[in-house]
């Protein structure tokens, strides 16, 4: 913005002309400085005090790496990618956890745009001093910081925020040594990825529920067959109503692939179903008794040949719940696809739900289908 200093001047003129000639002209000797100081400023200073700070970009599951081509290429770059790109639970052809991107601190710096990425990780030896990466990191996270480190071989991660732009999240991973780091590697990846997947979320409810879009009549149909409450996505339809088994199929269905979740109300009076075993079992169950193709004496199994079924004990929304992880295949035809399941204890009554969300998207990567169908599941809920 430029300031007219001969208009500026003549209001401060206009304004004290009729007090006496001394005060005047003190005044105004004041209010032209002023004017002048504000107009001497140049356009560059001006922009960096009033442009604001721009917002970080990046899709869900995009990890971006900052370390020497040197350290990335040998043992230490080979830990990382062991664990940060190790394959998705459980798909039938393996995809990673997450997309991971390379940059050495002169690629990093050579496209502005880099530095404005949603989440980025520095990976450093502190023992190398003609590292530039080290330098940076040493530089962000401040004497204090790295006088810890040197004491405590404990602290090598620390977090950094909005450094470029807003909701934008630095990870410092540092070792005392090389050999140290490849250990803080191994140390850290679970918590690391759990902080980068929860700040993904964000991304993964605004890709599940566009616009914003729900299906209330569908979720209040669910909420009086099976007594629980779940979020859903507006294009989910139902498939089949079954009030005399207790079970329900809803579906969605797009041009390249099929999202489905079963539902099935269960009597509480054996331990036993709480095991890979007994999940299993009701899951068979229900997959011959609905799912089929056109193909006569089809159904759908859980396929643990081919792949293992994983199982763990969780909770959703403060439900215990029993979780498995796996493929399906259909008998006597040729489709399958990964699912997740879990048995989820009414709390104070004698009932569980058995919930089943599977996808079929031949040909397709399935990661991110089936991050939205386990958010979608998360959101279940007793009322």
């Amino acid at each position: 913005m430029k300031i007219n200093t001969y208009f500026y001047t003549k209001v401060v003129e206009m304004k004290f002309m009729k007090k006496n000639k001394t005060t005047n002209g003190l005044l105004l000797m004041c209010y032209t400085s002023i004017v002048l100081l504000l107009t001497s400023c140049s356009s560059s200073d001006r922009n960096s005090s009033w442009s604001p700070m721009p917002g970080a970009y990046g899709d869900k599951n995009f990890l971006a790496v900052v370390a020497d081509q040197e350290l990335w290429e040998g043992a230490v770059g080979d830990t990382f990618q062991y664990y940060f790109s190790s394959a998705y639970p459980i798909l039938p052809q393996p995809e990673p956890i997450l997309d991971i991107k390379h940059f050495t601190p002169s690629d990093f710096l050579s496209e502005p745009p880099r530095k404005e990425l949603r989440t980025i990780l520095f990976l450093g030896d502190l023992s190398d001093d003609q590292s530039r990466t080290t330098k940076w990191i040493k530089n962000d996270i401040g004497n204090e910081k790295l006088r810890r480190a040197s004491e405590d071989e404990n602290y090598n991660t620390t977090l950094g925020y909005d450094k470029w732009a807003t909701d934008q999240t630095l990870i410092y991973l540092f070792g005392k040594d090389k050999k140290a780091l490849a250990k803080n590697i191994k140390g850290r990846f679970p918590a690391i990825y759990k902080k980068i997947h929860a700040k993904d979320k964000e991304l993964i409810d605004a890709n599940t529920y566009p616009m914003n879009q729900l299906n209330p009549v569908l979720s209040n149909s669910i909420q009086q067959n099976m007594g629980v409450s779940i979020k859903l996505p507006g294009d989910y339809y139902l498939a089949v109503n079954d009030s005399i088994n207790d079970a329900m199929w809803i579906r969605r269905e797009t041009f390249d692939q099929s999202s489905n979740i079963l539902f099935k109300r269960l009597k509480y009076d054996d331990k036993s179903i709480f095991t890979k075993e007994g999940i299993k079992a009701i899951r068979d169950t229900i997959g011959k008794r609905y799912i089929s193709t056109h193909i006569e004496d089809t159904y759908m199994r859980t396929n643990d040949v081919d792949l293992p079924m994983f199982t763990s004990t969780t909770e959703i929304n403060g439900s215990y719940a029993f979780e498995a992880r796996g493929i399906w295949d259909i008998v006597n035809d040729f489709m399958g696809g990964p699912f997740i399941s879990y048995l989820i204890l009414k709390p104070d009554t004698d009932e569980v739900i058995f919930v089943d969300g599977f996808i079929h998207a031949p040909g397709k990567e399935k990661r991110e289908h089936m991050q939205q169908m386990e958010h979608i599941l998360s959101s279940i809920k007793f009322e």
